[in-house]
């Protein structure tokens, strides 16, 4: 596969893990959802494809529309096809709100999700980056429990051994959100800050705190990430 074909499977993984009801209610995905009016199958694929095209995503619907039926997304409703397209949904949110901080570079790892471009390594190391700031935001209230750490799994599909071993490193390493800010580069910062936005419930105390305390070891001005927040449809951080 690659490490960005692994970071859509993980985004897939973690709604099925967390359960849709939960899920939908988390970050970014709170807003998608309301923007989707609780829509599945076909029109959903329709909606995502409508969301790539207003965040100016590369290919717009038909390559969103492409990509999600090479993934087997489009077909018949079900809890897997609809746990994938939320968690498509959720990664494509945030690449989204990402952009509108314009410090990205979306075209890149979008083209790399939908398998357009040859891997290229900064690509690589970027997806890795976003998976592990999508696990870290994750045990801000704890620990990701063993049910979910095998549903993730589940979902990796044709992950190489490199990919699968550290999609489990991440899942066990601890909490270290000093660490994941020093490891981002500038041109990152509002990437990781979306990726672990999605991945949070804005209603839990423990979890705000941790948005706020990555807000200021990535050093994002307010403005950024207000930008952020309203891009993805979340509540603004206070």
């Amino acid at each position: 596969m690659s490490f960005m074909g692994t970071l859509t499977k993980v985004a897939m993984g973690f709604a099925a893990a967390k359960g849709l009801e939960q899920y939908n209610k988390m970050g970014g995905m709170a807003g998608l959802q309301s923007a989707m009016g609780g829509q599945s199958g076909a029109d959903m694929v329709s909606s995502l494809g409508d969301m790539a095209e207003k965040f100016g995503l590369p290919g717009g619907k038909q390559g969103v529309q492409d990509m999600m039926a090479k993934m087997g997304l489009g077909g018949a409703a079900g809890d897997r096809q609809q746990a994938g397209m939320a968690g498509l949904g959720g990664l494509m949110a945030a690449m989204g709100g990402a952009a509108s901080a314009g410090t990205t570079p979306m075209t890149q790892m979008f083209e790399a999700m939908a398998e357009k471009n040859p891997l290229n390594p900064m690509v690589e190391d970027n997806a890795k980056l976003m998976i592990r700031a999508m696990i870290q935001a994750a045990k801000a209230d704890g620990e990701i429990d063993a049910e979910e750490q095998a549903k993730i799994i589940e979902h990796l599909g044709d992950a190489t051994p490199d990919e699968l071993e550290y999609v489990k490193e991440q899942l066990a390493a601890p909490l270290d959100l000093e660490g994941l800010a020093a490891s981002t580069q500038d041109q990152m910062k509002a990437q990781v800050y979306s990726m672990s936005l999605m991945t949070i419930r804005l209603d839990s105390a423990s979890e705000k705190m941790y948005l706020d305390n990555l807000a200021r070891a990535l050093g994002l001005s307010d403005a950024a990430r207000a930008g952020i927040h309203q891009a993805m449809g979340a509540k603004a951080p206070s």
